[in-house]
């Protein structure tokens, strides 16, 4: 049976690896165009780094490298927020789809926020 401290960090994983399996999806309803193509790269790399490095934080040898991985994890989130609100204001594609994928993404940033903080002990 898990802690009850391990299971907001195992939903954490959990949305985390839901979240880039949809990116991945989205990606492929983007346009086959060369400026689409630069973005989607940017887009792919940060939203799936999110959640290997709140897999890879597992593996951390201490609190503060745990943490670490987390504030990598956070600057990822808040880059992949970046490249979705582009791809929304271009108005080139479906805002809809892009803004349910920025709301998950701000909530992932924000539990990831609230980690490090807790982790930090300043709360």
């Amino acid at each position: 049976m898990q802690s009850h401290s391990a299971k907001p960090k195992a939903e954490l994983r959990h949305r985390c690896y839901y979240f880039s399996l949809h990116i991945i999806k989205f990606l492929d309803t983007l346009p086959d165009k060369r400026l689409f193509w630069v973005i989607a790269d940017q887009l792919l790399r940060s939203a799936t780094s999110i959640g290997a490095n709140v897999v890879e934080a597992r593996g951390s040898s201490s609190k503060r490298d745990f943490a670490r991985f987390f504030e990598i994890a956070l600057k990822s989130a808040n880059e992949t927020k970046y490249w979705l609100a582009l791809l929304r204001d271009s108005g080139k594609i479906d805002a809809k789809q892009t803004e349910k994928l920025l709301i998950e993404a701000d909530e992932i940033a924000k539990m990831l926020g609230a980690s490090i903080i807790t982790l930090k002990g300043r709360r």
